[in-house]
This record gives structure tokens, sequence and C-alpha cells, in this order.
């Protein structure tokens, strides 16, 4: 039986990269996006079965989606959790409140309202049971410089991924977490020319190809639901990260 997967935020980076290598494995893929136009572009060139316009801060708009995933696959095996967003370099004293409820609305609550979407189907369908994969983060165990509200909501994801596992053993729902650092993608453009250090320098950081991250998640995935990777870290070897700071 081929196997469902929904991933979110699947219009660029790391989300497009896996939605793209699942249906290059036979996954039967749906995906979502805020831009319909970078949707239909990624149904051009893969095999994807559903690719929606969503915004994850909207609980009515994740439930439409889980909704519309139902109608089409009738159930699913695994939800990619990965939606998210990163806010400008700033001094912990000058963070704006907005800019602070923004990233928790998208990093936090959106990854809540994902998940509790995909519990509660995975909890009803039958078989019962299923997999949640959260994207997490390198700053989900160690923080960069001015980087507080991102490093706030990626810690907060790994409590949420430890009570879901948790609350999940009763339903065959097995939930982990992925932490990346450093894959080459558009939003780790600026490593190239330098990122901020602890010290206050600026340093280039090595970056690594996207497509080890998509095969570290086909394995998470692809695993039967007696065995789960609970955290798994993928990064750069040589990126500051053991001994940051």
């Amino acid at each position: 039986m081929t196997k469902r997967i929904l991933i979110t935020g699947g219009t660029s980076g790391i989300g497009r990269a896996a939605a793209l290598g699942f249906a290059k494995a036979g996954w039967q893929v749906a995906t979502c996006g805020r831009r319909q136009d970078k949707l239909d572009s990624l149904k051009s060139e893969a095999k994807i079965a559903l690719a929606a316009a969503c915004d994850v801060t909207d609980p009515d708009a994740v439930a439409h989606l889980f909704a519309e995933v139902k109608r089409g696959f009738g159930g699913i095996d695994v939800v990619f959790n990965n939606a998210g967003a990163f806010a400008p370099a700033t001094v912990f004293g000058d963070l704006g409140v907005e800019t602070w409820r923004q990233m928790v609305d998208v990093n936090l609550n959106g990854v809540f309202y994902v998940a509790r979407e995909a519990f509660r189907l995975m909890r009803e369908q039958s078989p019962q049971g299923g997999r949640i994969i959260n994207n997490g983060s390198i700053s989900a165990t160690m923080p960069r410089p001015q980087a507080a509200s991102y490093t706030a909501t990626k810690h907060a994801v790994t409590g949420l991924t430890k009570a879901i596992s948790l609350d999940g053993r009763a339903f065959n729902i097995a939930c982990g977490q992925i932490d990346i650092g450093n894959a080459a993608t558009d939003m780790t453009t600026g490593m190239a020319t330098g990122a901020l250090q602890a010290d206050g320098s600026k340093k280039v950081e090595p970056r690594f190809d996207v497509q080890y991250v998509v095969d570290a998640l086909l394995y998470m995935a692809g695993l039967p639901l007696a065995a789960n990777v609970q955290f798994m870290t993928v990064m750069a070897t040589t990126m500051p990260y053991i001994g940051r700071g």
C-alpha cells in the first residue's frame, strides 16, 4: 500500500525538497503553503497529489486542510510539521512585541494546530495511528545570538514533541523531531557571506546539501510504528554548534 504524507511549508526550502523527495520515492504527497503560484509550480515539477493554500497560523484553515487530506487520501500515515519562519537578528532588549507574536504564531501555534489535527485524524482513522515529525532546529537546543523569539519557539517545539509522543502512545501515534543545522536553502544563504557569532564577530558558516535532510526524513518516516526516532540532528559537520558560544 502506498504511504501517505502531508508536508507543511512545501513551497520553499526544506519543505519543497521533502515534497519532491517523497514524491520521487513513491509516496502519495500532500503539501501546503501560502502562495498558490508556488504550489502550482511544485505540482508541475513532481507528482504531488494535493497542493493546497493554507496559512498554518489559522486553526480553521488547518482543519480545512486536514479535511481535504481525509477526503483525498482516506487518512494519513505521516505528517512533516515543517512550516516556520525566522526573524531578523535583534538584541533582546530591542525585540518588538509584534515580531515576538508573529514568531510564536508561526513557529509554535502553527506547529500546534497542525499536530493537533494530525493527532485527531490518526486517532480516528482505521487502522489507528501514524507518525508526526516536527521540524525543530539546532536552535531548539542552543541559541544563536540576537534570536530570542526563534530560539524560544523552537525550544517550545521540543517540549511539544515530547508531550505528543507521550499522549500518542495510547493511539499508536509516534512523534519525533528533526533538528537541522545549515542545510543549503534560501533561508541560509546569508551564512555564505557571514553569520553573527556569540563573540560578536561574523564568520562564514559551512552548509550541506538539503538532500541529506530528505534522506533522513525518508528514514524516519519509513520506520514501522513500533520504532521511532525521537530526536535526530542533521548538520554541517564543522558548523559552530558543538561548543558554540
